[in-house]
């Protein structure tokens, strides 16, 4: 089975990261940009401005 070339990571805001909404991007699985933690400024609806998000864990699931 071929190896993933991409990891799904969830991007929460900086400034308040147990905020109802946040996103799921793709980042690269290997090479030099996997060892960086994203961030991007994205519009965040709750506080109805523009913030900067930052990488975190995925939450664990359930079976």
């Amino acid at each position: 089975m071929p190896k993933k070339t991409h990891v799904k990571v969830r991007l929460v805001p900086e400034a308040k990261p147990d905020s109802p909404y946040f996103y799921y991007v793709k980042k690269p699985a290997g090479g030099e940009k996997a060892k960086v933690k994203l961030s991007a400024k994205k519009y965040n609806p709750a506080t109805r401005k523009h913030e900067m998000f930052v990488e975190k864990k995925l939450p664990p699931h359930s079976k």
